[in-house]
């Protein structure tokens, strides 16, 4: 019997063009995304964070959700939320986020035939990267990546100088020390986060 790629781990499924990706949606659950932009030498987002932020406000109005952790790069962006209970449709959120931020935009990007025949505009990626937080652990690890990432980056030389990040809130909250860069956990000792 010849081992399928399915039968290793459950997000695949074969499909008559090779593999698709098979999300997960769990009620109330917490996931960590990566949403990118479509031209990755562009800085659309921060560019444009005003009308990011109020595409996000709309939708988080409409259709609720807590946000653990954001942050906006030029190009592409990661967050981590965590959705109500009987409610796993993060998919709709981020397709609305994306298709108000789009109208927001001016059409001057530059689109393919295939895009422009399907009436798309040239601004995201298709697609986005979600992952199903497991556990306290994994959502530790996952709040102090989205921080961390301009620096990883190489976009700053500490993580507080990053303006568009909720970086600066957790700071506020008490879950990180303004000097936080990555050698040391999210402080969640006192604040009930994930308790």
């Amino acid at each position: 019997m010849a081992l399928r790629l399915s039968d290793l781990h459950p997000i695949f499924m074969e499909g008559w063009w090779g593999m698709r990706y098979r999300r997960n949606y769990v009620e109330g659950g917490t996931y960590f995304f990566t949403v990118n932009s479509l031209e990755r030498d562009k800085s659309l987002l921060v560019d444009h964070i005003a009308e990011l932020r109020e595409s996000v406000s709309f939708v988080k109005r409409r259709r609720p959700f807590e946000i653990g952790a954001w942050v906006v790069m030029s190009n592409h962006m990661h967050a981590v939320w965590t959705l109500p209970q009987e409610d796993a449709d993060y998919s709709s959120r981020w397709r609305e986020i994306k298709k108000r931020f789009s109208t927001s935009m001016p059409k001057i990007e530059r689109l393919s035939a295939v895009r422009k025949q399907k009436g798309e505009r040239g601004i995201w990626q298709r697609r986005f990267w979600e992952h199903t937080i497991i556990d306290l652990q994994d959502y530790r690890h996952h709040i102090d990546y989205v921080h961390f990432n301009p620096l990883k980056h190489g976009l700053v030389k500490q993580v507080k100088d990053w303006p568009f990040s909720s970086f600066h809130r957790a700071v506020r909250l008490g879950y990180y020390t303004e000097k936080w860069c990555g050698n040391e956990p999210l402080n969640t000792s006192d604040n009930g986060i994930g308790e």
